[in-house]
């Protein structure tokens, strides 16, 4: 992926922090409660390759029934991020100090311990269930609920586990690459296990008893801090194959994370 091009538009900030929260939320929902549609005089975002070179070509190596639905979800998902997310974010960090930033993703990543550990535990993966359980109590601990990455500067790795890893694990496999609204690459087996996840997280943010207005805001910043973590724009790598390229390099990351 190519490298995050920081963007330098500024949002009108006049507006109280929980409004633009709430805002956001309900893009969210309303994205993914209808399926998106190309204007009339839109241009498929789609480069025909030649029959000949589809039969050798890792491009078709995937199955993607659902590629009208998955190149459209693309393209909205692009026009999402350039007019929404990516201002959102700007804004965001124009009014937030890095170490504050840093702080909020530190503190999101140690609630995603537990998750992690949850699935290294059904893997059987003890080795990383350890590491995840030491970085979570160090974090907790030390790291003023996980505020502060402590145990990272102890040489303690971060590990990434999640449901979708743990079906495959059981042996279920990927079925058909599936684009999801906002959040991208998908396949149907990790769409599952992402709804299972957010299940988990859930249930664990209802345990530190916030109100649901809190708990909206909570979202919000989670959402907010996840793009501005991904290194990854839209219509930017160059490739006139992108869209393929993406379903290329996620399916086969995903089944690297499965094997190791």
């Amino acid at each position: 992926m190519s490298q995050l091009c920081q963007q330098s538009q500024r949002s009108q900030l006049g507006q109280r922090t929980k409004f633009v929260c709430s805002a956001f939320i309900a893009i969210l929902l309303s994205a993914c409660s209808a399926q998106p549609k190309l204007s009339q005089d839109a241009l498929p975002p789609r480069v025909e390759i030649a029959e000949d070179i589809k039969e050798h070509s890792l491009f078709e190596r995937y199955a993607d029934p659902f590629e009208g639905f998955n190149r459209r979800m693309y393209y909205f998902n692009a026009k999402a991020d350039e007019y929404v997310l990516l201002p959102v974010v700007a804004g965001y960090k124009a009014i937030t100090p890095d170490p504050v930033e840093r702080g909020v993703n530190n503190f999101f990543s140690n609630l995603g311990e537990l998750p992690t550990l949850a699935n290294a535990l059904l893997q059987l993966k003890f080795d990383v269930a350890l590491t995840t359980f030491s970085r979570f109590t160090l974090n907790s601990t030390i790291g003023l609920a996980g505020l502060f990455d402590v145990a990272s500067s102890m040489g303690i790795a971060e590990q990434n586990e999640d449901f979708g890893q743990t079906l495959g694990y059981w042996g279920v496999g990927s079925g058909p690459y599936l684009v999801l609204p906002l959040l991208g690459p998908s396949s149907v087996r990790d769409a599952t296990g992402l709804g299972l996840d957010t299940l988990a997280y859930k249930a664990l943010v209802s345990e530190l008893g916030l109100t649901p207005e809190e708990e909206l805001i909570l979202d919000s910043l989670r959402s907010i801090d996840a793009r501005a973590n991904v290194p990854f724009m839209y219509y930017q790598t160059g490739s006139a194959f992108e869209y393929d390229r993406v379903k290329l390099l996620y399916m086969k990351f995903r089944e690297l994370q499965i094997k190791r």
